[in-house]
């Protein structure tokens, strides 16, 4: 009797890819109570859980193209720097704000696991398994490639989802119509453009510290919950909790200032102390940091949060976890 076929041998590579990374977008979203955040228990008036389903939908073609471009870096066929990461950005962010309402649903996201779809592609072409070493190796160099035109088309993307928020830069800002022209004129790549900003963004500080967070604090606490518990929901609120106790979200900062992000991130750590989503205890805790965190105007929404959480569900379904 013949073995089954594996899902890269029957898919191929890029669409094995994708299909990972649209789940981890899609079990993030899912994941409930992630205080202060759309799930599935929970709407925000103008933006609803079903328009992050449509979200996920919509960006799967894009990621696929990225992972199918890291698999052609890894032939040769093209350079690092043709990774075109910030033009998968941009078109990403256009086919969201097209599938569904409200436009800002999965920037951060999608800046993110846009990268990490062309570092999985380059490293599954050169093994047969996955290795999160490996990959993140790969993902740092993915970034570090990155060109001024990929710096342009994320600016693009970012006026095209209008996020919430978003502050005035000191320098390259991007409501100033002139950064795009220094940018081009400079060569400042994206990765140095993200250098600015990290300070005050989590997503940009990703880029430029080796994905600290997604791997060296989220990624551990999902594989200790869900060896713990086995249950997915757990093991995804917890990381969320994990994050958030040991990052301040710097959404919260931008919208409310830096005192109300660590008000939250302290309240987060408390939780993590009594035991977070692993005991009843603490499960009672994150359904009251839930309600105290969804105020009328979103200024407490940990969204940076759950973009780094979709980060660590990546990974971990890319190393062969399944719900």
């Amino acid at each position: 009797m013949c073995n089954p076929m594996t899902p890269l041998e029957s898919h191929g590579i890029a669409d094995h890819v994708s299909r990972c990374v649209q789940l981890a977008v899609l079990l993030e979203v899912s994941a409930y109570p992630k205080p202060g955040n759309v799930h599935r228990t929970f709407d925000f008036t103008e933006t609803r859980y079903e328009h992050f389903l449509a979200s996920a939908v919509a960006v799967s073609p894009h990621l696929r193209r990225a992972a199918r471009r890291g698999v052609d870096i890894f032939k040769k066929s093209i350079a690092p720097e043709q990774a075109g990461v910030g033009e998968t950005i941009k078109d990403a962010v256009s086919d969201v704000a097209a599938w569904q309402h409200d436009k800002n649903t999965l920037l951060g996201s999608i800046m993110l696991l846009s990268p990490m779809a062309v570092a999985a592609g380059i490293t599954l072409a050169g093994k047969s398994s996955f290795s999160a070493g490996t990959f993140r190796r790969h993902l740092k160099s993915v970034v570090e490639s990155t060109t001024s035109e990929d710096a342009v088309h994320v600016y693009d993307a970012i006026r095209i989802a209008q996020p919430g928020g978003l502050g005035k830069a000191p320098k390259l800002d991007v409501a100033d119509q002139g950064s795009k022209t220094k940018i081009l004129a400079e060569e400042i790549s994206l990765h140095e453009v993200f250098k600015i900003s990290a300070p005050w963004d989590s997503v940009a500080a990703e880029w430029v510290n080796n994905f600290h967070i997604t791997f060296d604090i989220g990624y551990p606490e999902f594989k200790c919950a869900m060896k713990e518990t086995g249950d997915i929901n757990t093991a995804t609120v917890q990381t969320f909790l994990r994050i958030l106790s040991d990052v301040p979200d710097t959404l919260i900062a931008r919208k409310a200032g830096k005192r109300k992000a660590e008000w939250a991130s302290n309240k987060a750590k408390e939780i993590m102390k009594a035991g977070g989503m692993m005991n009843s205890i603490g499960r009672e805790s994150v359904f009251e940091l839930d309600r105290k965190l969804h105020d009328a105007g979103h200024r407490l929404n940990p969204g940076t949060t759950a973009d780094l959480t979709s980060a660590v569900l990546a990974v971990a379904i890319l190393e062969g976890f399944r719900p």
